[in-house]
């Protein structure tokens, strides 16, 4: 029996590595496009999303492209279109180019329901669409915010134990989502292996899909770290004001800034919870992991010597 090849990008960031991991363990063979000036293995591309050459190398004989790569954070809102959109059409005009064209897993946000919310939103949504304009039938998956070992940004949690204070949105009625990387990377592998899935979208969340309040969210945390924590609400103007000092300053170090006023937008959203008609059959797949044994399988993690290191 002939192995099945997926071609991943994004393959080499967080999510990328649960992804890659799981598809090989159900007995596909991944390919994947890395940026130079990264070594590059025999399974490997070398390149990028503006890169046509590479890109066909990419796809050339793959039975199906996964698609990860994004950007989360810019200096620029021009820079998050520039890739989560444009690099969406390159990748789709090299499947169209293929002498046998594969299918498409993109994996892109739950923000996307949302695309008036901030310049991200709106770029991973216009990314979805490059793949339906150019004809092709993606499945596209709408993971909420992802979680897991390995996730630099799930510090946050770690800081709100350890220190006994969390910082929320003063938001008491909106609807907060997470998902551990692992059930993310069992929705691809599923979407992967069922050709009866193209032209779907997709929500992803924990089984707690309802959602959770920001205080739940975070007394919940540390019930499962067996933490004390005092929670203070933020008001919205004052983390709008914040956000765009905080902008500010990381654009004149040249840095690219992960708060900002559109995020603060997305934050401060009422609704980020999900439905059972929104997420794929559970016959294809369902969230296993839930939010306590993930956050202290996170946080043991984090408090690793390896990890602090890293």
């Amino acid at each position: 029996m002939t192995q099945k090849l997926a071609a991943l990008t994004g393959g080499t960031g967080f999510l990328g590595g649960y992804v890659g991991a799981a598809l090989e363990a159900a007995g596909w063979k991944v390919r994947r496009l890395m940026r130079p000036p990264r070594a590059v293995a025999a399974d490997c591309v070398r390149g990028d999303l503006d890169d046509s050459a590479a890109l066909d190398a990419l796809v050339a004989d793959a039975d199906v492209v996964v698609h990860l790569a994004g950007l989360v954070k810019a200096s620029a809102d021009c820079a998050f279109f520039h890739v989560n959109r444009d690099g969406c059409r390159n990748l789709a005009a090299a499947i169209a180019r293929a002498a046998r064209p594969p299918r498409i897993v993109a994996v892109s946000s739950l923000a996307a329901r949302h695309p008036e919310l901030s310049a991200y939103a709106a770029s991973k949504r216009a990314g979805e669409d490059a793949f339906r304009d150019a004809g092709l039938r993606p499945v596209v998956l709408r993971p909420t915010a992802i979680y897991g070992p390995g996730d630099r940004e799930a510090a946050t949690f770690l800081r709100a134990c350890e220190s006994g204070t969390a910082v929320v949105p003063a938001a008491p009625g909106a609807r907060v989502t997470v998902i551990h990387a692992a059930d993310v990377a069992a929705a691809v592998v599923a979407a992967c292996e069922d050709p009866a899935c193209d032209g779907e979208t997709w929500e992803l969340t924990d089984p707690h899909r309802e959602g959770y309040g920001w205080r739940e969210l975070f007394e919940r945390i540390a019930a499962a770290d067996g933490a004390r924590m005092r929670i203070l609400p933020l008001p919205r103007a004052a983390a709008t004001a914040f956000a765009a000092l905080n902008a500010a300053a990381q654009r004149v170090l040249g840095r690219a800034p992960m708060l900002t006023p559109g995020k603060v937008r997305e934050l401060f959203h009422p609704d980020w919870s999900s439905a059972p008609e929104r997420q794929p059959p559970e016959r294809l797949w369902r969230p296993r992991i839930d939010l306590a044994d993930g956050i202290v399988e996170t946080l043991r993690h984090l408090r690793t010597p390896a990890s602090k290191l890293g």
